[in-house]
């Protein structure tokens, strides 16, 4: 029995995104990466597609499907390749924000551009000397008059550079409590004081536009604050559970593709006396290897996803998700390219690219080492 209950719905989304995205991304994705960008008008173009945002109510322009949706989108963008459209972080990281802690003038102003594509999301929390630990930020918030003054620097946002909305975590200098004097606030681009920075150049993600952001005595009214002062970390936490679920989503979806394109080589590939190196049995032993972790991965990903969906708390379960699965995506993309050979040092192999791509993923979200310090806590160690 499958762990999820694909509809017909389910199946013909799948269909709609998979042609975007063979005609729309795959032929231009080498050429992004080069350009260290995807074209701002592609968001649109996926948006008025009605491919972002499907868990955003019909009431404001959303598909309101389930959580299924936003594993198919993320499934099918990892068979891309492509990094630079960060759908899912838009979709399934930043936005939900916006539908669940913003007031109903908030989700009628902004989640309906959020659809479109008109809109591109950015969550601002990293600083240059705050990263896992978010109760040391030192971006300032101080509330006086009906208006907000933001002071600080935020750095490795993603969509930085496209992003038109940033959900922005500050502290409240006028609450002494780390925790609970966090705050989260919507920052439009162009107001100002709010500045770009540089777009970082990375080791992967080349045509994913991460920035530093900075904010100089940047104003914004008290209206465009999320939910109440001071309950910012507990937004975040709150929401830990889908952004680290989303990860483990791209990491186990990310190794099932490189695993495919490994067998592909191996069977189409001879060695001097033409024999397939899928053939030889120390070449099957690692296939067979790498093959049993994804579906390990995969099936431990399913029940968290089906769990999700009926509003379990499974926030440790996704934890061990994170740190496991991004780990095992790294150990098969990189059994995959010694069993290439000299093919899995050149450029030319998509295989490369996934691997500088995926090196990340234990580290951003919250590093491997801070999902086993907080699952170790829960088991009372």
């Amino acid at each position: 029995m499958d762990i999820l209950n694909y509809t017909d719905e389910h199946r013909a989304f799948r269909q709609r995104l998979r042609k975007f995205i063979e005609t729309r991304v795959i032929p231009h994705a080498r050429q992004w990466e080069k350009d260290h960008a995807v074209p701002r008008d592609l968001w649109r173009d996926m948006g008025r597609a009605g491919l972002l945002c499907t868990q955003v109510p019909r009431e404001y322009g959303g598909l309101g499907g389930d959580f299924i949706y936003s594993a198919i989108v993320c499934e099918e963008m990892a068979a891309s390749m492509q990094t630079g459209l960060a759908a899912t972080l838009h979709s399934d990281v930043v936005v939900p924000y916006i539908s669940e802690y913003g007031s109903e003038d908030q989700k009628k102003r902004y989640l309906p551009g959020c659809v479109r594509g008109d809109i591109v999301t950015a969550i601002a929390m990293t600083e240059p000397d705050a990263g896992s630990d978010l109760a040391s930020i030192r971006t300032t918030a101080v509330e006086q008059d009906g208006y907000v003054v933001l002071s600080g620097s935020k750095t490795f946002i993603s969509n930085g550079i496209h992003g038109d909305l940033a959900v922005v975590a500050a502290r409240n200098p006028d609450i002494r409590d780390p925790y609970m004097g966090m705050s989260l606030y919507l920052v439009e681009g162009g107001t100002p004081g709010f500045e770009r920075g540089r777009q970082l150049d990375k080791m992967g993600w080349n045509s994913q536009d991460t920035a530093e952001l900075f904010f100089n005595n940047c104003r914004i009214p008290v209206e465009n604050r999320l939910g109440d002062k001071g309950m910012g970390f507990l937004m975040l936490m709150g929401k830990l559970q889908q952004e680290r679920l989303c990860c483990a989503m791209g990491a186990v979806y990310g190794a099932e593709h490189s695993l495919k394109q490994v067998m592909d080589y191996c069977q189409n590939t001879t060695d001097a006396s033409g024999k397939p190196l899928s053939k030889f049995q120390a070449i099957q032993f690692a296939l067979v290897e790498m093959a049993t972790e994804v579906k390990i991965g995969r099936t431990f990903l399913e029940k968290l996803i089906a769990d999700h969906m009926e509003g379990l708390d499974v926030k440790i379960e996704t934890s061990m998700a994170k740190y496991w699965t991004t780990d095992m995506a790294n150990r098969v993309m990189g059994k995959g390219l010694e069993i290439m050979g000299e093919y899995g040092t050149c450029e030319e192999n998509p295989l490369v690219q996934g691997w500088r791509d995926m090196r990340v993923t234990s580290i951003f979200a919250g590093t491997n080492e801070i999902m086993k310090t907080i699952v170790s806590k829960f088991m009372g160690l």
